[in-house]
């Protein structure tokens, strides 16, 4: 069976950090860029951080470079997003998907259910 399941999302603090983690079971992630995606209440989907198959390239959303990081763990089918210095705008339910090739500017044919993000004092 297929999954894709994010993880990590918390209530922070302004200021605060959270690493969240979106693992794939029942398929590899080797050879597929992932993207990071979030939705704020309403509002629509917003690309927020993508990593290449190999984590040669990465691309970061202008409203959260220098504060996001994206990284993978090919051996553990995991990619990571660790976001620092989280803001009140930062809060949205995150997704992680999955492409159909090894860049970030492949389409994206898998997703997972999300996990929220809140960021409030």
């Amino acid at each position: 069976q297929l999954r894709f399941v994010e993880s990590g999302g918390d209530l922070v603090q302004p200021g605060g950090s959270l690493r969240l983690s979106c693992a794939a079971s029942g398929f590899t992630l080797d050879g597929y860029a992932v993207s990071w995606f979030r939705r704020a209440p309403g509002k629509e989907y917003k690309g927020v951080s993508c990593i290449s198959d190999d984590g040669s390239d990465i691309k970061n959303a202008d409203s959260v470079k220098g504060r996001f990081n994206i990284s993978r763990d090919n051996a553990k089918n995991t990619v990571y997003l660790e976001m620092n210095n989280l803001q009140p705008e930062d809060t949205a339910v995150y997704y992680c998907g999955k492409a159909r090739g090894p860049t970030c500017r492949t389409p994206y044919d898998y997703w997972g259910q999300g996990t929220q993000v809140t960021v409030s004092s």
